[in-house]
């Protein structure tokens, strides 16, 4: 597994690892360490400001893969995942070919700045300052959109913002895909105050995420 150190700034290191996406090596890589396409649970609230089941699940599967050095097993793939996954290459041809740009495809980044460990796998960098997230839709859920104008969705906006974070890059540009269909793409730039408040999520998750690990440890889990 190759190592390459692409940035180092105070109290931080930006890795980059050379892995193909959904191996074995990638999926050992990221074990125990949260994941931007989760920032979103991550940051996410429950009732009355409590922590959410979302984040309290995640919190346990990442707690579960440190303690037994095993990936927690994924039990549900939709459609729009699958869907997703063997449009990907199209998507980034099409956006090559639309900006005549070239996009570098990137296996698995971890960034670390004290307890903020997080990582991201983006669909590619782009130039020196951007990086490129693309989504595959439906036509049909993909007609109002373009209709209205809409930008960058809410769901996908942690996400985005995330691999800005663990990259450290100024931009991202977030593209839905669908074969034939108008061009759909959003430059999103740094939010400062957005990705500072994600910063300090990430650190509350893993210091939450050490706390429980060691409770487990003292209850008698071996690793």
């Amino acid at each position: 597994m190759a190592r390459t150190s692409v940035k180092t700034l105070p109290k931080t290191e930006l890795v980059i690892l050379d892995v193909v996406q959904g191996s074995t090596e990638w999926f050992e890589a990221r074990l125990g360490i949260p994941s931007a396409s989760k920032f979103g649970t991550i940051m996410a609230s429950g009732k009355n400001g409590g922590e959410s089941i979302t984040r309290t699940e995640y919190l346990r599967r990442l707690a579960g893969e440190i303690i037994t050095g095993r990936l927690a097993e994924e039990t549900f793939k939709s459609s729009a995942m699958e869907r997703g996954k063997e449009m990907e290459p199209e998507a980034i041809a099409d956006y090559e070919k639309r900006n005549s740009v070239e996009v570098k495809r990137v296996g698995l980044g971890i960034n670390f700045s004290g307890l903020k460990k997080c990582c991201a796998s983006p669909d590619g960098l782009v130039g020196f300052d951007g990086g490129l997230e693309t989504k595959t839709m439906r036509p049909d859920k993909m007609i109002p959109l373009l209709e209205r104008g809409a930008g960058l969705q809410p769901e996908h906006r942690a996400q985005v913002f995330g691999n800005m974070l663990v990259f450290e890059r100024d931009h991202w540009d977030f593209k839905i895909f669908y074969p034939g269909m108008p061009k759909f793409e959003v430059r999103v730039y740094r939010d400062e105050s957005y990705i500072r408040d994600l910063h300090n999520s990430i650190e509350i998750f893993n210091f939450d995420l050490r706390n429980l690990v060691d409770k487990l440890r003292k209850m008698g889990a071996t690793r």
